[in-house]
């Protein structure tokens, strides 16, 4: 059994509403339409068969709601984004057997209701959160009740980054060139949020909180000396602001925190990062996932099998590792 624990999907319903009320992003809107597994069911299950059991479980693709629609109208697209999943899982518990909560976090209120709802009433696995929210950091106060939630649920929280091309790689450009926001940038933000989280103390507060980094931990696992070793001096190079007691206020070494974090295998099939984050998370604490539709789920499958892995190790990426993230068994 494998299941792709970060697949992503853009129902009817959804579309049609988020080109209705965020009519600027009809461009974007029609590109991913033309992303036909997205969509197209049908073709979905072909392309899915392929690959024996192989289940998906269920989330929005980019943009994040928020970064598209008003604190008004972002709380209905995102009851109809998850109700559309809802429907799809019940539909095709073999194909879905889970779905991860879409919120529109510019609206907390309504988020933390909407939160609540899709994991009581229509039985979502967990939350899909973005890197930042608007620009945003995910350590900013206001945003405290959404891990103190997702504690208390034991649910795991689905961490996508959100970064665009209107963040410049150079001072004197206005945007990013050559998708290079994407490539670089994705596991930049992934990273810097994942530090922000470590250093406000979530992990003290939260010790059971359960978050999925999408990309393996972006740069954390290559990076892990400078994260390690080379944060153990944090404040020596910053003068106008005071960290001396950033570090002495965790309980534990900072880099241990860093471990707690889940990582998926959605890399694009790459066999050299896979080694590096399965070493630096450990094989407990690793979950299979392709980025579908908009990667490959073939190569991910053919690196997990290059790999030297025991049939048990296997197992646990594979499954047993999302069936324990998500307190289910899909047996």
């Amino acid at each position: 059994m494998i299941i792709d624990i970060y697949s992503h999907i853009f129902p009817t319903g959804f579309y049609n509403k988020m080109t209705e009320i965020a009519p600027n992003l009809a461009n974007l809107g029609k590109r991913l339409k033309n992303v036909k597994l997205l969509h197209d069911l049908d073709e979905r299950f072909k392309k899915m068969d392929a690959f024996g059991d192989y289940r998906q479980v269920l989330s929005l693709p980019n943009p994040p709601i928020e970064a598209i629609s008003s604190p008004d109208l972002g709380p209905e697209l995102a009851k109809i984004g998850n109700d559309s999943m809802a429907e799809l899982v019940e539909k095709h518990p073999d194909r879905f057997p889970a779905f991860v909560a879409a919120l529109s976090l510019n609206n907390l209120e309504a988020a933390m209701d909407e939160l609540h709802r899709a994991i009581k009433d229509l039985g979502a696995r967990g939350i899909q959160m973005f890197t930042n929210v608007n620009g945003r950091p995910l350590d900013d106060p206001e945003f405290e009740p959404l891990f103190e939630a997702m504690a208390e649920h034991d649910l795991p929280i689905w961490m996508h980054p959100a970064r665009t091309a209107n963040t410049s790689d150079y001072d004197t450009e206005p945007r990013s060139r050559f998708e290079l926001w994407w490539c670089f940038g994705w596991p930049y933000d992934t990273s810097i949020a994942m530090a922000r989280l470590v250093f406000s103390g979530l992990f003290d507060r939260y010790p059971g909180i359960k978050i999925l980094t999408h990309h393996l931990g972006g740069m954390i696992p290559y990076f892990d000396g400078r994260v390690g070793a080379g944060l153990e001096v944090l404040g020596s190079r910053t003068t106008d602001e005071d960290y001396s007691d950033v570090l002495s206020s965790l309980k534990r070494p900072h880099l241990e925190y860093f471990k707690m974090f889940f990582g998926d295998t959605a890399l694009f099939g790459a066999v050299i990062g896979l080694k590096c984050g399965l070493e630096f998370f450990g094989r407990d604490h690793v979950v299979f996932a392709t980025d579908a539709p908009f990667a490959p789920v073939e190569k991910t499958i053919a690196a997990i099998e290059q790999l030297e892995l025991t049939e048990a190790d296997k197992r646990q990426i594979y499954h047993r590792n999302a069936e324990k993230l998500m307190n289910v068994s899909f047996d």
